[in-house]
This record gives structure tokens, sequence and C-alpha cells, in this order.
């Protein structure tokens, strides 16, 4: 803390010291209040201007500072100044103090805790913000909760001063009053439990229920505002009408066809979306074929004789449809209306937040109703805005499959995942790649050291990365196509047969009609979503590409989930979409896997941490196999073997993490992966030996050199360590 702050707690702690040592704790008490209630009435008859200020001063010092005697100081209230005066000068008081209180524990502990605990805190706040007023009107009408507890808790959140105070003021009313007024009839009080009984305790419980019972109020007739203006349909033809047949569409129409619900899926182009056709599938068929030509390739490593690779692209590309194919059977039509699914080959577009208009490939229009409506319609690269770019005919991860002959000059742009991810796989496979970044590293999510890492693969494998470069030209010079790029002021020249443009996705939302119900998007064509990923109107939803903010396959059926089941019974029950554990992994060579926080991560946002480290190199299996580089990070809090995240670099990264996605999942820490057994020799030996590095690092020393000596003693006298037995006399 600041010298400030700790002025400030010096400060509070002499006064409620000096408070205790003067006796103050039995002055505020109702057996004092009731023995000098004549002689105060007196007093405070003369000077009635002056016992006024001089009891809301006296208040508001015992709320601020959580003194004990501010229900002795309400019930002098009532006694002294009756019931309208009283309650007046109470609940000013009270509100004063409880402000002071509120801000006292925000400056001496607020930024404290958002540096320790800043995944928490951002919660917290995100929670306060939506529904904080409600919660604290509820905690303050019902007065079996420590008022001074609420105090010091909601001075930790972020919420606004005068929301507080406003709140307070109105929600401390009803108790206060029944306070005040028992205070009137001081003398019958024998203790203050004679002031609220059971039946009293029970009312004011049921009052507090009224937040909440506001709170749905509210949340219908901002429904019914949405609403204003549309005709619901009296009658629906589905429960659940899902746009879009990629990861998320499939996945919402399959939860829902699972629970009887009656669904159709509408997809106007080729089911199983980005994935199955033109991303993780094909991608990952081609990066296997590179995979393959670099094992032939260094065949020396295993003792075999190395040899040039020959193979025909268009041979490798007809693999690539080929496991498109195989996989395919998966996603199709023919699945998911046996599932129950209507599918639908068509276009849809929103005619009212209950109606789509259908445009059936065949030339069929009709209109479809249902009472929820998924909208999963994915999304697609980005083009940027590059003079000339337009006419070098870039590929792109769309349409890059259906090349037939394999560029010997490949240019790409972008340096993340995707551009990555393909870049190395066409070096592998035998063209001359170059990758341009506008960035100072690749794959700038990661930690600096996994990039360096990645960086150094690609130049030992003939990747020619061009950092901080940012392509602002394209020409054709000589029937040669160039790329102009801008380098830290200087103008750089590359010549390229094809250019796979690979700087990012946008969102498909061109032809649903959003407008007309008033849907806005964002710059990346990208729907804004609630946390249950529904959108302005509460029976629509959207999920996968549309909705980010992650844009993977697992993300999207992750979404997925809570927008069908949100769909199909969110009038009586939603559920908020949990990132707390996303995993990912870029296919380079080596693999990047990471789930939770990077260091990176951690540091921008506070976060306290712990490194454990350990390098595959070490790795028994990885030394067998030849394939003895990268490493493993886990980040802890310090002292604690909780994992806050995992980066995982090497060959089969994505493989080792699961281990660590699962952990974090379930609670589990590293001691419980270290008392795990894993088979030898395995990859995922590496999780063990990372959590055992963490053990190492955490033993108990203290405890060690006790047991040094325990043992030294049970071996007799002499405690020295013994000489070999091979050291000369």
């Amino acid at each position: 803390m600041t010298s400030k702050k700790w002025i400030l707690l010096a400060l509070i702690v002499a006064v409620v010291i000096g408070f205790i040592a003067s006796g103050g704790n039995d002055l505020l008490t109702l057996q004092n209040l009731q023995d000098n209630q004549q002689l105060l009435e007196d007093w405070i008859g003369r000077n009635l201007v002056l016992a006024v200020l001089g009891f809301v001063a006296i208040y508001v010092v015992v709320t601020a500072l959580s003194l004990p005697g501010a229900t002795i100081m309400t019930l002098a209230g009532g006694a002294f100044f009756g019931n309208l005066y009283g309650l007046a000068a109470v609940s000013v008081a009270s509100t004063l103090g409880a402000s002071l209180a509120f801000l006292v524990a925000r400056f001496l502990m607020r930024d404290t805790l958002r540096r320790r605990y800043a995944g928490a805190v951002a919660k917290m706040d995100r929670g306060i913000e939506k529904d904080g007023a409600f919660y604290l009107a509820t905690l303050r009408l019902v007065p079996i909760f420590p008022f001074f507890v609420i105090n010091l808790a909601m001075g930790l959140t972020s919420m606004k001063l005068r929301t507080y105070a406003l709140v307070s003021w109105v929600a401390m009313l009803p108790g206060t009053f029944v306070y005040v007024n028992a205070g009137t009839q001081l003398g019958q009080i024998q203790s203050t439990g004679d002031i609220v009984s059971a039946d009293l305790l029970l009312s004011l419980a049921l009052l507090g229920l009224f937040p909440l019972i506001a709170r749905f109020v509210v949340g219908f007739i901002r429904r019914r505002k949405v609403y204003a203006g549309w005709q619901k349909p009296e009658h629906f033809d589905y429960n659940l009408l899902v746009i879009g047949g990629g990861s998320a569409g499939l996945v919402s129409a399959y939860i829902a066809a699972a629970v009887k619900a009656k669904v159709a899926l509408i997809e106007k182009h080729k089911m199983g979306g980005d994935c199955l056709n033109t991303g993780c599938v094909p991608s990952k068929a081609l990066i296997r074929s590179a995979k393959a030509a670099d094992t032939l390739r260094h065949a020396n490593r295993y003792g075999l004789e190395s040899v040039p690779v020959r193979g025909s692209f268009k041979t490798i590309m007809d693999r690539v449809r080929a496991v498109i194919a195989k996989v395919e059977p998966h996603d199709s039509p023919e699945r998911y209306c046996k599932l129950g699914v209507d599918c639908i080959a068509g276009e849809a577009s929103f005619v009212s937040p209950w109606e789509l208009e259908v445009r059936h490939n065949d030339g069929r229009i009709e209109r479809l109703t249902a009472r929820s409506i998924v909208v999963a319609t994915g999304g697609k690269p980005a083009v940027p805005p590059i003079p000339g770019l337009k006419d070098m005919q870039p590929l792109t991860s769309d349409n890059l499959w259906e090349l037939r002959e394999q560029p010997e000059r490949l240019l790409v742009l972008g340096g993340g995942p995707i551009g990555s991810e393909l870049a190395h796989a066409f070096a592998r496979l035998g063209s001359k790649v170059t990758q341009v970044e506008m960035g100072e590293r690749l794959l700038a999510k990661e930690d600096v050291d996994v990039s360096e890492l990645v960086l150094k693969q690609f130049q030992a494998d003939g990747v020619d990365v061009r950092l901080s470069h940012s392509a602002v030209e394209f020409r054709m010079e000589e029937g040669e196509k160039v790329a102009y790029c801008d380098h830290q002021g200087e103008r750089a020249r590359i010549a390229f047969d094809q250019v796979l443009v690979a700087v990012g996705r946008v969102a498909n939302t061109a032809g649903l009609n959003l407008e007309r119900i008033g849907l806005e998007t964002l710059p990346n064509g990208t729907v804004a979503v609630n946390e249950d990923m529904s959108l302005r109107y509460p029976n629509l939803f959207a999920c996968g590409d549309v909705a980010g903010p992650y844009q993977f396959t697992h993300a999207a059926s992750h979404q997925a989930w809570y927008a069908a089941v949100n769909g199909l019974f969110g009038q009586f029950k939603r559920f908020k979409v949990d990132y707390r554990v996303m995993p990912w992994v870029t296919f380079t060579s080596p693999e990047v896997a990471r789930v939770g926080l990077s260091e990176a991560e951690a540091r921008e946002q506070g976060v306290a941490y712990e490194l454990t480290r350990y390098g595959l190199d070490d790795l028994d299996r990885a030394i067998a196999d030849s394939e003895d580089q990268g490493f493993i990070k886990v980040l802890t809090p310090p002292g604690k073997d909780k994992i806050l995240g995992a980066v995982v670099v090497g060959s089969h990264a994505a493989d080792i993490l699961a281990e660590f996605t699962l952990a974090m999942k379930h609670g589990l820490g590293l001691n419980k992966i270290l008392g795990t057994i894993h088979p030898y020799p395995t990859w995922n030996e590496s999780a063990k030996y990372a959590a055992g590095e963490w053990k190492r690092a955490h033993a108990p020393q203290g405890i060690l050199k006790l047991l040094e000596k325990l043992h030294g003693w049970r071996r007799g006298k002499d405690t020295k360590t013994p000489r070999s037995l091979y050291a000369p006399d």
C-alpha cells in the first residue's frame, strides 16, 4: 500500500482503539441510554439544533468506522427526536456514514485486490454493473445482514458511489423506521431483541425479495419494449431454427433434436462449414503430408538414408479432398435427418424476430417461424484493401484447396495461426515461401519465447520471414507479380507467383437482413451477444465465428450448447457461457498449445504468478523420437499448485495440453498430476515431470533437513556423509 493508505489505516486504528479505551462501547448501550434518557432529553430541549448536528456527526463516525452502537444510536434518534425528525436524521447520517465506509474500503483495498485477483474482480464487476443495485437493495432491506459488512464489501466492487448511496438510503428506510419507532417507546424495551420479532423479521425478509421481483418486472418490461411493433405468431413451425451448417449450427441442431424439439437447419452451401470444407480438416491433412515430406527429407535423424522428396502436388490435394470426403458423412444432411433435424438447402433472411424467409436452392421461397432462432453463419477470410491485391487473384483459406499446381514462390500475408500453419506446410512441401508480418513477431498472442522458437524452426525449414513488414502495393512488372512492403520507412520488393492472404476473418452476416429487425454488426461483421449468447431479442441467439470472440471450432461447439439450451429452455433457466478454460492450438512444427493465462496476459492483468518450466529435451520419449525440442510452462499462484495457465511448445503439444485443460476445468492442481501414474515412455509424461519441477521448487527444506538428521541418527552417532568406497585412503 502507498504511504497515504498506511496513514489513513493507522488513523482509523487509532480512533477505534481510542473509542474502546475511553469506554465508548459502554456508553452506546441500551442500559446507559435508558439510565440517562431524562437528562439527555432536558439538554436537547435547550439545544435542539446543536443536538441534531451532534447526533448526526456521531452517527456518521460510528457508521463510517464500523463501530458498535449504530442500533443504539438509531433508537436514540426515535427517543429524542420522534418518528419524523428521528427518521430523517438517522437516514441521512446512516447513508453518509455508509458511503464513507464504502469509500475507505475502496481506497484501501480495491487496487490490491484488482492486482492479485484480476480475473475474479473483473467477473464480480460485470455482475455488479448488471445487477448490483438489485442485490444491494435486497441486502439492505433485510436487517439480519450486518450493514457494516455490506459497506465494506461493496466498496471493493466497481459500483458507483451515487448508486450505492441512493439505493442504500431508499432500501434502509423500512428497517430504520422500525428501530426509530421502537426508540419512541424506549422505556418499554428490555433488549434489542424485543424490537424485531420473528414475524417482523419474516416480513422484512419477504420485503427483501422486492428488488428481485422488481428485477423480473423490469426485465419483462424491457422485453416487451424490445418486441414493440412486432406481432408474435400464435403458432410456430419449429421450436428452433438454425441458420448455418458449420460446427456451431450442427451442434445447436443436434442438441435440439436430442431433446425432441422440432428443429430445422438451413445451409446455403455445404454442410460442415469452414472446418470440414476449407479449414481444420483440409489444413491438417495438408500439414500431415508436409510433415511426411520433412521426415523423408531428414530420414538421417532416424538412422535411415535421407531421400529427395518427389511427389505430385495434385496427388497431395487429391488426398486432402479424400480426407474431407471421409469425414463428410459425420456432418451430412442424411445423418442429421436421421437424427430428427429438417435439413434445408437454402438461404435465410429475417422477416421478424420469429420469422425467416428461406430462399431454397431450387428457387422456391417460403417463410418459417420458430420460438427461437440461432444465427451460426460462420466467417470468411478478410482481404485488406491493398492497392493491386485483388488483381493478383489472391488465395485464401477458402479457395486454396482448388489449387492443382504448387506455387514455386508463395507469398503469405499474415503471421497469425492460419498464415503460419500454411506457410510452414508449403515450405516443407518444397515451395519457396516468404511470410510477411506487420508486427514484430509471429504468433503475437503467444509469449515472446514461444514466438522465437517457432521463428527459429521456420527459418531452419527455409521460410523467409519478414517481420515489421507491411504490404502497401501489388504490381505486375514485366510479367512478374511483385509486392512492395514498408519496412521501417524503407520500401522492400518481393517477387512471387501466388499470394496467400491470412490476415484475419470477418463474419458472414450479409444477406441476413439484420437491419430489418434493428440488429447492428461490429466492424468485423460479428454481432454483439450477451452472456447467454442471446442478441437484442431474448429469443435470438448467435454462436461461432459470427459471435466471436474465439474463432475456433471447439469454441463454436461450446457456444452452441448455450445457444441451443437457452433457446429451448431460456424461459425457465438461462446459462451464462463459460470461457474460463478455453484451449487452443496452432499446428505449426513445433505445435503451440495453450490454455488459460500466458505470462504476458498475467502481467497485463496484474495477476501474481510463479512460473514452472520443463524442457522437452529432457523427455525420454522426445529423445527416442528425435523430436527433443520445446518446453512446457505452467503458471500457478505464488506458493500454490492451482493451474492458472499452461503453454506447451513442441511435438504432440496439442495432446499434452489436454491433461492441463482437464485439470483446470475440474480444479485439479499440479500435485494431482504428479500423483497420477503415466505410462512410460509417453509424451504425456512431460505433464507429470512439469508438475515434478513445481514440487521440487516447493519442497519443505526445513523438514528435509530434520529428516536428514533423523536418518543420520538412525545410522549411528557418526552423522557425517560417508566416504565413497572407491575414494583413496
